[in-house]
């Protein structure tokens, strides 16, 4: 019997016993999956890739941490903000649609995604303010510029 032919790339694998400590859970999860040309990346908060939370209770602050991430995952796609297509941002209090808009428009300037925005009773993480994901669609040819 063959492998399969993985048709993905997984970025940033990890378990989720690993991540979230204080709950009993033991899931196979990525930070993204590139198919193809298009880049699926998983929620994002205010929360860096060692698990440091960034804006305890800052909404905006979070965002931002949010996006560094998502800008960090896209670049290890082979992608950058400049390719998404669609944004789905959740809020646990509609108050925050405010600060945490004008944060993500700041690096998204430009490039005109369509979005979908949701209030939830909470996210994984009581800390949590909010959270985005992403799908992100590269072009045909695109080359990553050089560092």
């Amino acid at each position: 019997m063959s492998q399969p032919t993985h048709t993905h790339t997984r970025i940033r694998m990890f378990n989720t016993k690993d991540t979230y400590p204080n709950q009993s859970l033991d899931n196979d999860l990525c930070q993204a999956v590139r198919a193809g040309n298009t880049v699926y990346v998983r929620g994002q908060v205010g929360t860096d890739f060692e698990g440091n939370l960034v804006g305890l209770g800052d909404p905006r602050a979070q965002a931002e941490q949010a996006m560094k991430n998502l800008q960090q995952l896209l670049k290890e796609a082979g992608s950058d903000l400049s390719h998404i297509v669609k944004t789905t941002t959740y809020l646990t209090d509609p108050r925050f649609r405010e600060p945490v808009y004008r944060e993500v428009g700041k690096w998204l300037k430009g490039v005109f995604p369509i979005s979908t925005g949701l209030v939830v009773a909470a996210l994984g993480q009581p800390e949590w303010l909010m959270e985005i994901d992403v799908i992100a669609v590269i072009p045909d040819g695109w080359v990553p510029p050089q560092a």
